[in-house]
């Protein structure tokens, strides 16, 4: 697995000493709350000195992250925040570079930085809050609602085909992809974890509750009484159980089906492998109408895979070229070649 041992476990830090002394102002009940707490109870266990940490965002409610915490950050303009944290990380690879999306930010005005971001591969976070709308602006629809969705710029439903964002940036060769929920505070302390630790984009993608405009898209995959018939939760290594251990998936080719276990083998089943790229696309493909399918849809990393991180790649290349050619002169270039007096 592409996962760094360069970061130090030993906590020296707490929860507080990563919460600012701002106001924090989502609505009460965001989704937004937990994740921010999540994040802020991540960061000591990484051993990481808290100067070392940067918070870049968008536009959007989940932008103004940065302000709530006690690192560097930015809040950046709309859709950019991948761009400018790019930038950041390769005038300065030794930070913990953590970029804070929406789905609006992150896959409308900003998809083409975000799937550039991910090709290249930095090494940052990026975790991209979804709620399926455009909560800032007061509720239309986003890049990863429904179709059908009724809000007040599409009152007889939208017609847009929504984003599944996992496998778009699955499909831009990205190097982790997992995918957890505000509501699950373990299990998203243990996706953001991982991320941290790997080594190049981790891109997360993060269920959140609008609870304003669009309160319980997610409901299905959060509450108690059908969560766990209706998501999967799975693990590197793990057979794919699910409904308690009622049910399980086994794959017939590269077609997934649902069998159960009172008639079935749990030696019959599909064992997740998450350095799999045909069977991350299989999961990520997993994203079907909860009430139009009996497969869960997949929770936790569905896949890691090693690749050189960009900046690595051009610290590289400029150390070859000093070797070859040796350290530039700017005065001496400039006043190369032709040059005019401009009267």
């Amino acid at each position: 697995m592409a996962e760094v041992s360069t970061l130090n476990h030993t906590p020296t830090l707490t929860a507080k000493d990563f919460a600012s002394d701002q106001e924090v102002r989502w609505c009460p009940g965001c989704g937004d709350y937990s994740i921010l707490k999540q994040v802020q109870t991540v960061l000591p266990e990484l051993g990481i000195p808290r100067e070392k940490f940067a918070f870049i965002s968008g536009i959007g409610c989940s932008s103004r992250f940065p302000y709530y915490m006690e690192a560097y950050g930015l809040h950046s303009i709309h859709g950019r925040a991948t761009a400018i944290a790019a930038g950041l990380k390769m005038i300065r690879p030794d930070l913990s570079v953590w970029i804070i999306s929406g789905d609006g930010d992150a896959l409308s005005i900003g998809t083409n930085h975000t799937l550039q971001l991910i090709r290249r591969n930095f090494d940052v976070q990026l975790l991209v809050f979804n709620n399926q709308i455009y909560g800032l602006t007061k509720g239309q629809y986003s890049p990863t609602s429904e179709e059908g969705k009724v809000t007040k710029s599409t009152p007889m439903g939208s017609i847009d085909h929504p984003f599944n964002p996992c496998a778009l940036v699955l499909g831009a060769d990205a190097t982790f992809v997992a995918r957890s929920l505000d509501r699950d505070p373990k299990h998203l302390q243990m996706v953001l974890k991982r991320a941290a630790h790997h080594r190049g984009t981790s891109f997360v993608e993060i269920y959140q509750n609008c609870n304003i405009f669009n309160d319980g898209a997610f409901f299905v995959f959060t509450e108690k009484e059908t969560k766990f018939q209706k998501g999967i939760y799975v693990e590197h290594g793990k057979p794919m159980l699910f409904d308690n251990g009622k049910k399980g998936i086994k794959l017939d080719g590269t077609k997934p089906i649902v069998v159960d276990m009172s008639e079935a083998s749990v030696n019959d089943l599909w064992i997740h492998d998450e350095t799999d790229i045909i069977k991350a696309n299989i999961l990520t493909r997993m994203f079907e109408d909860p009430d139009k399918t009996d497969l869960p849809r997949p929770f936790g990393v569905l896949y890691v895979a090693n690749r050189p991180c960009y900046e690595d790649l051009m610290k590289q290349q400029i150390q070859d070229a000093i070797e070859q050619k040796g350290k530039g002169d700017i005065t001496k270039l400039i006043n190369s070649g032709d040059t005019w007096v401009i009267a």
